[in-house]
């Protein structure tokens, strides 16, 4: 399998599960936009509540804990000439206690919750976004579809790796 995600972690352990669960969404992400046989790839962060905060705070003011943030590199319409050289698609931060605390809080599984995030981080990547309901339902089919496909269908706790 090539590199989809590259990883690096912030104020957490690493652990062998956050991988797996990345690649398997990537890949799935990856087919689903016909970008798998590119060399695009998506850099990911997993933090703590404090590294995030940081974040949020220094590049959107707003000074609170959130639960994934993207960074976008190219346009929507941009995305397609990223497909010549070896690119970063953009950087995506999830916070991992966060994550934990929605998947209890939401009562599903951590996997599912975090399998979201990421799919969610690399959809705003490509370039949506829910700010209006029109677009928010364009994004969400999209999670949802992924989601499904790689066996984590909303609010299904049996969907652990």
């Amino acid at each position: 399998m090539r590199k989809l995600a590259e990883v690096a972690y912030e104020g957490i352990d690493e652990e062998e599960k956050y991988k797996a669960i990345i690649d398997k969404v990537y890949e799935a992400c990856f087919k689903e936009e016909d970008l798998y046989n590119y060399k695009i790839y998506v850099s990911i962060i997993l933090s703590n509540e404090e590294y995030i905060k940081e974040i949020n705070a220094k590049y959107r003011n707003i000074d609170k804990v959130t639960d994934v943030l993207s960074f976008p590199m190219f346009e929507k319409n941009e995305i397609e000439n990223a497909k010549a050289e070896e690119e970063v698609l953009g950087d995506i931060i999830v916070c991992i206690p966060r994550v934990k605390e929605q998947a209890k809080e939401y009562g599903h599984g951590f996997d599912r919750e975090f399998a979201y995030m990421l799919v969610h981080g690399f959809y705003h990547l490509m370039g949506y976004d829910h700010m209006e309901e029109e677009e928010k339902k364009a994004m969400r089919e999209k999670e949802e579809n992924v989601l499904k496909k790689i066996g984590f269908e909303r609010d299904e706790a049996k969907n652990e790796i």
